[in-house]
């Protein structure tokens, strides 16, 4: 098979594939950029492999960056792109499952090419559009079908978060597992126990944001990979609910995982827990509290004014576009157009601080003035009181005299 037009990535890159040739050496375009371009996909990366070993590239171009030479990449600087270009390898034995003992540069590009994971990543595509398919990857391109190259037992052994990878790519594209492939992931599953959590993280956001997610969630329950992922183990009730949703693209991570949580029925009090143990940030973590939050109310009723306080613009558009999963009207307009309503969009915004009430009513700071303020703020946002100094005062006076008297 021959690409009759390279892709503008591709178009910008081929200079530097012109140039490892002219030193003698081959160069390919490689990877899953190359896959999606088979798909019609937009490209991501370019990633290059060569024939030339690290030194050599480093004596073609002038302007290198070492960022993992050890395994045969090397950064190439071109104007203001830049490529990573690696050496044809082979590598040893996996003790740990995941880095290969020792790497070995070689000048094949069939030997480079048959570690890698599945069919569909095997492709190499020449300078003049050609793809060298050695695996049989474009057949399962056209079958959708997900098949590792050569033993699937090897290459899981090899790096077991494959296996992951590939329920990623299930989600993603579709595609079915080969028979052998997916017999192999579920005899191998407990390999996923030496891989680190953020690199389970990583593919499995993207197996949850993916077209397909019904299918990648029912396979990561099949082949049980699900044990491995923190705190699904117990879980596999809720995966499977969270399967049957309808078919609506995620197209967040916030989304995602308040809609996970939800369907996996856990109270708001263990999601830091849960959240932390997939290693998630804590701005992370705050974002989907907040999102469950509002789900939950949101389910039965609208927001109330001070929900749409705390809340704000962001959040109040996750949950809106989440309640299509129960059946339910997004009406992220409306409640942000409410929100915009609000008098007073922050405490900053309020007419009065705490300066302000220490002098008014002659008192030093203490636990009294965090609640006046806050009972001045709770009044403004259900628009019981204007947004006033003077109207704030004679608020708190008459109706906060316990907390203003001396």
């Amino acid at each position: 098979m021959k690409l009759t037009q390279l892709p503008l990535e591709y178009q910008k890159a081929l200079p530097l594939l012109k140039k490892i040739e002219e030193a003698g050496f081959e160069g390919y375009f490689v990877g899953g950029s190359v896959r999606d371009v088979l798909l019609g996909q937009p490209i991501h990366d370019v990633d290059i492999a060569t024939s030339a070993f690290p030194a050599e590239i480093k004596q073609i171009f002038p302007r290198t960056i070492d960022i993992g030479i050890e395994h045969g990449t090397v950064l190439v600087l071109d104007g203001d792109e830049s490529y990573e270009i690696t050496t044809f390898r082979t590598e040893s034995t996996y003790q740990d499952f995941r880095r290969p003992d020792q790497v070995a540069f070689v000048r094949s590009l069939e030997e480079d090419l048959q570690r890698r994971d599945f069919t569909i990543n095997a492709f190499a595509l020449k300078e003049d559009g050609a793809i060298v398919d050695l695996f049989g990857g474009l057949n399962d391109l056209d079958n959708q079908v997900l098949r590792a190259v050569g033993n699937p037992y090897e290459r899981f052994h090899e790096d077991a978060l494959r296996m992951i990878r590939g329920l990623r790519f299930v989600s993603q594209l579709g595609f079915t597992l080969e028979e052998k492939t997916k017999a192999s992931i579920i005899e191998n599953h407990a390999l996923l126990a030496k891989i680190s959590v953020e690199r389970i993280t990583v593919e499995f956001v993207k197996l949850l944001l993916g077209k397909n997610r019904r299918l990648g969630v029912e396979m990561l329950v099949e082949t049980n990979c699900y044990h491995y992922c923190p705190g699904l183990a117990e879980h596999k009730a809720g995966l499977q609910r969270f399967a049957e949703l309808p078919s609506i693209p995620l197209t967040n991570e916030i989304q995602a995982w308040t809609l996970l949580i939800d369907q996996l029925g856990l109270p708001s009090d263990a999601i830091r827990s849960f959240l932390k143990g997939w290693k998630c940030s804590n701005q992370l973590i705050r974002s989907v509290q907040q999102a469950f939050k509002g789900l939950q109310w949101r389910k039965t009723q609208a927001y109330t004014h001070v929900l749409l306080y705390e809340l704000q613009v962001e959040t109040i558009a996750i949950v809106e576009s989440l309640l299509p999963y129960y059946g339910l009207e997004n009406q992220a307009l409306h409640f942000i157009a409410a929100y915009e309503a609000l008098p007073i969009k922050a405490l900053t915004d309020l007419a009065v601080n705490g300066t302000i009430l220490m002098e008014t009513f002659n008192k030093k700071g203490g636990i009294w003035l965090k609640e006046a303020l806050l009972a001045c703020e709770t009044a403004v946002i259900n628009q019981e009181v204007v947004n006033e100094q003077a109207a704030l005062l004679e608020f708190l006076q008459e109706t906060q005299s316990h907390l203003v008297s001396l």
